[in-house]
């Protein structure tokens, strides 16, 4: 293509990359993997320190959807919608996430008190490595890692993540 064309000029360079985390579990890809698919287990660790997290509903299959909560110890709740795009047993899952209100309803994120620049809906894949009995982790959000750094995002997967990693420290 000629660098003079239109399409050329109008794509800029992506200089802001999106949300990507990699961690390692000291645990096998199948357990890992369960604790994501396992609405309880989710409840136990999906959440930042000193949060709970709560399903209104739940339909953890592809195709289905959820609503969930998570809440703050000042009594702040951010509920959120999605749906499962694809679950591929031990190696993938992809789900949207959008701010929603407590029935359920989606939301504009400036009206729950987020910062304007939020996406209305992101996209969050997670993929599960097999390392000989340990798993890689990597987490993709189609949210700019910057604005998840300025909001606390970044650090609130950072947090679930070390929470997962206590969560499975006690099944293996």
């Amino acid at each position: 293509m000629n660098q003079d064309t239109p399409a050329a000029v109008a794509t800029p360079p992506q200089t802001d990359p999106e949300v990507r985390i990699t961690r390692i579990f000291d645990a096998p890809r199948e357990l890992v993997f369960h604790a994501w698919t396992d609405p309880l287990r989710l409840t136990q660790w999906y959440a930042p320190r000193g949060c709970t997290f709560s399903f209104s509903s739940v339909d953890l299959r592809e195709g289905g959807a959820f609503h969930s909560c998570i809440h703050t110890p000042d009594g702040h709740n951010c509920w959120c919608i999605g749906a499962y795009l694809e679950i591929t047993p031990s190696e993938r899952i992809v789900f949207t996430m959008a701010v929603a209100d407590e029935h359920g309803d989606a939301i504009l994120p400036a009206d729950a008190g987020m910062d304007p620049a939020w996406p209305a809906e992101s996209r969050v894949t997670v993929t599960f490595a097999d390392l000989g009995g340990k798993t890689r982790l990597t987490l993709h959000q189609t949210v700019s890692e910057t604005l998840a750094k300025r909001t606390g995002a970044h650090p609130s997967w950072l947090q679930m993540l070390d929470r997962l990693a206590e969560e499975l420290a006690t099944r293996v």
